[in-house]
Order: structure tokens, then C-alpha cells, then sequence
């Protein structure tokens, strides 16, 4: 069984590490189009269409997605002050792993991205709530 200490720690390593996987994501706001259109092939998905739309939606998206991260790392330094904010935080990652589920099924994306997308953000919001409720149990007395 995890002591809270331990499922405190653990909690804490768990958002960091999300959070400076998310905060990658500020490359590609600054990458030139033409890396955006060699990784979209490499993901087998075509050439990147050349709209302004696409090229919009990219690099806002990406700022988001470094923005929620920088906003993971904070969280992850304080975790009894930023309580329930970790739990917004993990109930999002599960509804946003089922609506992105759902995107990419309508989109549709590779089986590959939809399942590994999904099932990431979902599995870690999972472990989040049930690593942030076990940090908060009182320790069990030894009487």
C-alpha cells in the first residue's frame, strides 16, 4: 500500500513530468511550417494543408497545450495549496481523453494516435485522482 508521503511524491513526479512533456509543445509554435508538414507526413496523415486556418489552429493550439503545461509545473510544487486545482486538473485530463477520443474517431485519425492520445489522457487523469486522494489519507495508526 502507498503511504501519503509516498502517493505524494509520486503525484508530485507524475505532474512534473506532464508538464514539461506538455511544455514541448511551445516548439512548435515557432517551428517553420515546412517541419510542421514533414512531421504531419511522417505521421502518415498527408501534406499539411497550406491554409491559414491550419496554421492558426497549430500554433494556438500548441501555446495552449505549453501554457497548461507551465500551469501543471506550478501545481506540482504546491500540492495541498493547489488541492483542488489538482483535481480540476484530473477530472479535465479524463473528459478531455473522452472528447478527444470522440474527435479523433470523427476526424479520423490513425487507430494508433486515437488510442495513445485517449488512453494517455485518461489513464493519467485517473492516476492523478487516485494518487492525490491517497497523499491525503492520515496515516494509518500502528495500534
Amino acid at each position: 500500500m502507498l503511504t501519503p508521503q509516498r502517493s505524494a511524491t509520486l503525484l508530485r513526479c507524475l505532474l512534473v513530468l506532464n508538464g514539461v512533456m506538455t511544455l514541448l509543445a511551445l516548439l512548435a509554435v515557432f517551428m517553420p511550417t515546412a517541419w510542421m508538414d514533414h512531421f504531419h507526413r511522417g505521421l502518415d496523415l498527408g501534406p499539411l494543408p497550406q491554409k491559414p486556418i491550419v496554421e492558426y489552429l497549430t500554433r494556438s493550439v500548441s501555446f495552449l497545450y505549453a501554457a497548461f503545461g507551465s500551469l501543471t509545473l506550478l501545481i506540482a510544487w504546491d500540492l495541498r495549496r493547489y488541492g483542488p486545482v489538482i483535481t480540476w486538473w484530473g477530472l479535465t485530463a479524463v473528459v478531455f481523453g473522452c472528447i478527444l477520443f470522440w474527435v479523433d474517431t470523427i476526424a479520423p485519425m490513425p487507430e494508433h494516435w486515437k488510442w495513445g492520445e485517449a488512453s494517455f489522457l485518461i489513464l493519467t487523469g485517473a492516476v492523478v485522482l487516485v494518487l492525490q486522494r491517497l497523499s491525503r489519507q492520515p496515516a494509518a495508526d500502528a495500534a
